[in-house]
């Protein structure tokens, strides 16, 4: 059942980034929903035979634990029986999914990733990201239905609130922290429908949140007597809770800071009474084991000193000239582009393509947009997003080796190949070099891959993200303020190759690796490694000597970055001294 799952995934993404926020510690967290599971409220709502998946689960409702929910087992097909010891734990009633089961079966299913677990997320041991793993529920929880239709002013408008019903709700392997012995209780995680609220924010709902944000990270948290008692989450619940009892028209940029301390009042109130009403299910109190009258007051009396301090000591503690905030406010205008671009390289390669005709739709919907679209910067995004589904899209139709005739391989191929050249300086260009590659054609590829090496230059920008302020020098003597955004990323900014799972691209040498998943390996890296195995071809010993170390070179060289996918460089280094042999 595990097993299946992980392979049939849908990729969603949460966090500050996500929400259309990039503040200092901003993140882009990423949720993977396992689609081989129907979570149902009902068993009268069970799918045909013919229409069921692997496995099937009954949402529980536990009335003591609102915000929670149990999973049992109603009925899984035989691939799933052999994970019933480690993952259901049986009681009178029946079959219930385990979270340290489910947990450990994803680790077990995803060893040679050594996966670690921090709260309800599992961290891949090379890269910063968390991922949290869980099922989705197309049915929208029973103890949430009154939100849909409880009394309020103008916000969120009602085709949100359609949206987020038909949605349904997501499901995450995470108990209540205030009890330690039950583990088979589940969260109910409403992260879909909370960025369609915040996406639905006018500009003064987002800069108070914004304001709020700040004030926990360069205030709240600075005092190590209550550091970590607030987070982000319950600053954005009062923030819901406060605009969709007020007027919209409340929120308006001269009464910014009116509605800011609406919202810090709301949370004071919260931690004088130890409880924090969950906004879609209000019985769910979020403070639970968290701020309680053992801790509240110190809590209490900082947020108190911000309200009684008003806005002008607010403001110097919150944009002090010492703090990074302020600089950023004084960043010459020449530069301010540089900060949006980077913000773009962060969050643009959040995609995920299963198969060739939804890689048309999003092609064509970006297409549409793009014609729609005044904006010169976001006209460029959809640019670029464009040449990057190209190169997804070139991965999932038939391999090239099936199709005899050159016509007919350009006519299948060459377009998406084309335009996958424009999302970044090379990675582009690996592509067509590796579909040279399969077809057989050694010496063109090997004439791509030396342009490729030739652009990737120690001060171009990786794509596969850092910061620095190293970097941030290196793209600013690389590109100037007229520059279009799509002018500026195919000059400065270097891609990694991203082979899909069964991509029609990637050696044959290399096709073991992407059975079962994805494999996202550094430009550089994958050049050396194509010139070695043209060179394996060529009966070329010297040269195939020379790439092999080449290529440990290179993979040396991302080790010591800290390259977040540093293991698929490995694993290809791996591959190719194994060939070598």
């Amino acid at each position: 059942m595990i097993y299946n799952a992980i392979n049939d995934k849908t990729l969603i993404s949460s966090g500050s980034l996500a929400e259309g926020l990039d503040l200092p510690g901003s993140d882009l967290d990423i949720m993977y929903v396992l689609t081989n599971v129907d979570v149902i409220d009902n068993i009268r709502n069970i799918k045909p035979p013919k229409q069921r998946c692997t496995c099937t689960l009954v949402m529980v409702t536990d009335h003591n634990h609102p915000g929670f929910t149990r999973l049992r087992l109603v009925e899984t097909l035989n691939e799933g029986i052999r994970f019933f010891g480690d993952v259901f734990e049986r009681t009178t009633d029946g079959f219930y999914l385990s979270v340290n089961g489910f947990i450990n079966e994803i680790k077990k299913m995803n060893s040679h990733n050594q996966l670690s677990t921090h709260g309800p997320c599992l961290t891949f041991k090379d890269q910063n990201t968390d991922v949290a793993f869980c099922y989705r529920s197309k049915c929208f929880p029973l103890n949430a239905i009154p939100w849909v239709w409880r009394y309020r002013r103008q916000w969120p408008p009602d085709f949100v609130i359609d949206q987020i019903k038909q949605y349904g709700c997501l499901i995450v392997p995470v108990g209540p922290k205030y009890i330690s012995d039950f583990d088979s209780l589940w969260r109910l995680s409403f992260s879909v429908a909370e960025k369609q609220l915040v996406h639905s924010f006018n500009f003064t709902q987002l800069l108070c949140y914004g304001l709020l944000k700040l004030t926990l990270k360069r205030i709240v948290n600075t005092n190590n007597d209550i550091k970590d008692l607030l987070c982000s989450y319950f600053l954005k619940t009062a923030l819901f809770w406060v605009s969709e009892e007020v007027d919209i028209d409340t929120f308006q940029i001269p009464k910014l800071f009116t509605c800011f301390f609406l919202c810090l009042n709301r949370l004071i109130s919260w931690v004088n009474n130890c409880y924090c009403p969950n906004y879609f299910i209000p019985q769910h109190n979020m403070f639970l084991g968290k701020i309680t009258p053992d801790n509240n007051k110190t809590l209490s009396h900082v947020l108190s000193s911000i309200q009684v301090g008003g806005i002008d000591r607010f403001m110097r503690i919150l944009f002090s000239p010492y703090n990074a905030m302020y600089l950023l406010l004084r960043t010459k205008s020449e530069t301010s582009f540089i900060k949006l671009d980077f913000l773009f390289y962060r969050i643009h390669s959040q995609f995920e393509t299963k198969d060739i005709s939804q890689c048309y739709k999003v092609l064509t919907l970006i297409e549409s947009l793009r014609k729609s679209e005044s904006s010169a910067f976001i006209i460029d995004v959809c640019k670029i997003y464009y040449a990057l589904l190209c190169q997804y899209a070139v991965q999932v139709i038939p391999p090239p080796i099936t199709i005899n005739k050159m016509h007919n391989i350009h006519k299948s191929y060459h377009r998406h190949l084309q335009d996958g050249i424009k999302a970044d300086a090379v990675s582009g260009w690996l592509y067509y070099a590796s579909f040279y590659y399969v077809i057989g054609q050694y010496n063109v590829t090997l004439k791509l891959t030396d342009y490729v090496i030739s652009r990737c230059l120690p001060d171009m920008v990786h794509l596969v993200f850092d910061d620095s302020e190293e970097r941030f020098n290196s793209y600013r003597q690389n590109v100037h303020s007229t520059m279009t955004l799509f002018e500026r990323i195919n000059i400065a900014a270097v891609g990694s190759v991203d082979y899909l799972k069964h991509s029609s691209l990637i050696p044959g040498e290399l096709r073991l690796e992407v059975k079962h998943s994805d494999i996202c390996i550094p430009s550089i890296v994958m050049s050396h490694c194509l010139r070695f195995l043209c060179y394996h071809h060529h009966d070329n010993i010297c040269n195939r000597q020379q790439a092999l170390r080449d290529l440990y070179l290179a993979v040396e060289k991302e080790l010591d970055k800290g390259y977040k996918r540093i293991s698929d460089s490995l694993t290809i280094l791996g591959v190719c001294m194994y060939v070598r042999k």
